[in-house]
Parts: structure tokens; sequence; C-alpha cells
């Protein structure tokens, strides 16, 4: 097929794109941007532009925010969205479709949570901080998988899976942590009304509207639901996501024969002596579109959509006014304290023993076996990895804290154990090979 101009100048673009550790870099960058701007000249700028008002209402409710709590409570409901979508789609068809696929990395994700909370609360046990212990629990899927690509091409494709899988499996328990231990306060009526537009959206589901307008209004109502009611607004994502349809309106027998039937039409039409085509193939195209629509489930065809919204537009701008932290000549120093002491053994040793604890414990007692090729130095090497917990770790903090100093304390622990563990899971399995 000959390319248009155009399409060549974009080339290397969508390469880049469509690269697995793309997003990561995107994120990393946009840390480092927020990291030098927040100690830069124009330090103060930064600070100011994440503090600007912007404000809606709603009968006599009201929500008038700053910008940065418009990215973290409204934009980060979409990446949460797109969690639910992942996490829907693997319990249905995908690694954690079964109890034998889930078992080994639900169970490796449960151990790098409670080992971490552990080990934080040790920390800060009877201190204002306590209610921390969520922040070194979460793995950060985007950095990990962009890690993992960079550690080598030799790394076993089950080992990549696994990985997926644990980040997504910790990605459910991070959600249920934020629903039921970071919820303040609630306001019935709002949240009442959420409750009756998830009845509407599942009813629709059962109903089979596939119409994706439908779902996003009646969602966006969820959404202001929960925002109003003091549930935090990320979790309506995720309950929205589990509403959309994740069935095709005919199967793959059938979609075959009426491609074929249409692309033997649109052959024996008889073609125009001009770039235009007549009304027949043009009327088989329509069909063809038709028949796609209907064999595309509206659950991925979503999620397709808004992966590169999410990866490359909220993540780098929710990283971008959440890690602006001042790094001074003491940073060291400063990390001496029960917070970014907690939070960055918590992730680096925390998740490390964690994972490779509970992993060895499944595969002990038979309950699970290693993934395909793998050996016990990529497991290793993954443990490392999910010390990796910079976006929901960031999240998390912005739910836990609400003193300033507590929240840099966060933030340094969370940068340092980060790059440690990054650094170290990159080198481990740099030096593996899969198994014979």
């Amino acid at each position: 097929m000959a390319k248009s101009p155009i399409d060549q100048l974009l080339k290397p673009v969508s390469r880049f794109i469509h690269q697995e550790f793309t997003g990561g870099i995107i994120l990393f960058a946009s840390v480092v941007i927020a990291i030098f701007w927040a100690n830069s000249q124009w330090a103060e700028s930064y600070h100011h532009v994440w503090e600007t008002n912007f404000g809606i209402s709603f009968a006599e409710y009201a929500f008038n925010k700053p910008l940065h709590v418009w990215i973290n409570d409204g934009l980060m409901a979409l990446f949460f969205f797109v969690i639910g979508l992942e996490l829907k789609r693997e319990f249905m068809a995908g690694e954690l479709s079964s109890f034998g696929k889930a078992s080994l990395p639900m169970m490796a994700a449960l151990g790098g949570m409670l080992v971490p909370a552990g080990i934080y609360v040790a920390f800060n046990a009877g201190l204002p901080s306590e209610n921390g212990w969520g922040i070194p629990m979460a793995t950060d899927i985007a950095f990990a998988l962009a890690l993992l690509s960079l550690a080598g091409r030799h790394i076993p494709t089950s080992v990549k899976v696994f990985l997926s899988a644990l980040a997504v499996a910790d990605d459910l328990g991070a959600v249920l942590v934020i629903a039921i231990f970071y919820t303040s306060h609630i306001v019935w009526v709002p949240l009442t009304i959420a409750g009756v537009l998830l009845v509407i959206l599942w009813v629709g589901n059962l109903l089979g509207i596939r119409s994706t307008l439908f779902y996003l209004l009646v969602g966006l109502g969820v959404w202001s639901g929960f925002l109003m009611s003091g549930v935090h607004a990320t979790i309506a994502g995720v309950l929205v996501a589990f509403m959309i349809p994740a069935r095709t309106k005919i199967d793959e027998e059938e979609y075959i024969n009426s491609m074929e039937a249409h692309t033997e039409s649109f052959r024996n039409a008889i073609p125009q002596a001009s770039t235009l085509t007549t009304y027949e193939q043009h009327r088989t195209i329509e069909s063809i579109k038709k028949i796609s629509l209907d064999a595309e489930t509206p659950l991925q065809k979503i999620e397709y959509a808004l992966h590169p919204w999410v990866a490359f537009v909220i993540m780098p701008l929710f990283a971008l006014a959440n890690s602006g932290m001042h790094i001074g000549r003491d940073f060291f120093t400063s990390m001496l304290n029960p917070v970014s002491i907690g939070v960055a053994t918590g992730l680096v040793i925390g998740k490390f023993a964690g994972v490779l604890l509970f992993t060895w414990l499944m595969v002990r007692l038979k309950l699970a076996k290693l993934p395909e090729q793998s050996t016990w130095r990529h497991i290793s090497g993954v443990a490392l990895l999910a010390g990796v917990g910079f976006t929901m770790s960031l999240f998390i903090t912005g739910l836990a804290f609400s003193d300033p100093a507590m929240v840099d304390q966060s933030k340094y622990g969370i940068l340092l154990a980060s790059v440690l563990s990054g650094i170290a899971g990159i080198v481990w399995l740099r030096k593996s090979r899969p198994a014979s």
C-alpha cells in the first residue's frame, strides 16, 4: 500500500508510541521535568500553576478546587477506569481468568502488599504518620514494564506476563485499600444517586446497549455522585468499567463468513475508472464496518481508545503535578524520618521479600508452578521491579496525608525507592537466562 507524505513523516512517531517502554519513558521525563521545575528559579510558578482554581456547581452542590485536585480526582478517575477495564478483561479471558492462572500472581501481589505495609507500620506505629501504611503497597505497572523491557530481549515472555498479572492484581488491591481505608466521610444523597446510576448501567449491559455515549454520560453521573459523596471519585472509574459490556454481537465463525461474503461482493463490483468507489462498493464497505463493530466488545474498544490518553497525557500530567519536590544538599539527611524510611524500606525490601516469599510458598506447597522458562532469578528480578511504586504510591500519599511535610517526606521515600528498585531489577535481570 502506497504511503502518503504525512504517513512517512509520522511513521517514526507511531513506531515510538507503540513500543512497550514508551509510556515509562514519557512518565520518567515528566518526573524529571517536575523535579527540575520545582528546584529552579521558577519554583514559585510550579506551585502556583497547580493551585489555580476551577469550579463547577450542580443544584446546591458546588465543586471549586485547584487544578491539581481536578487532575487527581478527575483525570485519574479515567486512569482507574482503564484499570477497571483491564481488570475485567483479565478476569474474563486473561491471566486472572482461572484459579490456576491467577493464584501465583495474586498471591505474589498479596505478599507484595502485606509485607511493605507491615514494615511501614513498624517504623510509624503510634505516630501521626501511621495512616500512610498504604503508600508502599503499590507497584507502578508502566514503570515496571518499561524497566523490564530495558533488561534485555532474553527475558522470557512468561516473565513479562507474570509481572503484568502481578501489577494488575496489585492495582486491584490498591483500589480496595483506597475504597475501604482512605474514605474519610460519606454524604449519602449523592452516593445513593451514583448507586442508582450504576444499576442503570448494569441494566443497560443486560439489555445489550453497546453505545459508548450511553456509558460515558451515565458514567459521568456516577463520577459526579462519588465526587460529592466523599468516597474517592476514582473508585467510580473502576465500578463503571465493570459495567461495560464485554461480549460481541456475533461470534468468530459468523464474522469470518460475513467478511468472506462481503469481500467477494466487493471483488465482483464493477470498479469506476477513478479514485472513487462505486455505490455498491461503498455500501459493502459500510456493511463491513458494521460487522466489524458487532465483532468488537465495547470493553476492548474503549480500553484501546483510552489507553494512549492515559499513558501519554493523564499519567504524565499526574506525575508533573505531583512529583515536584525540593531536593537540597541535605536530601539524604532529610530522609532520616519515619515516613521516608518506612516508605523506602517498604518498597525496596518489603516488596522484594513479600513477592518472593509468597511466590516461594505457593511453589513449595505445590499450589502453583513458576512461569514457563522462568527461573528463581527471574522471579527475584520481578520482585525487585515491584518496588517501583511511583504513580500509585504518589496517589495514595495525597489521600493519606494532609500535612505538606509528610507529603514531601513520602515523596522522598518513593523517589529513592523507585530509583534503587529499578536499577537493582535491571542489573539483576540482565544477568539472568531462560530456563533450559
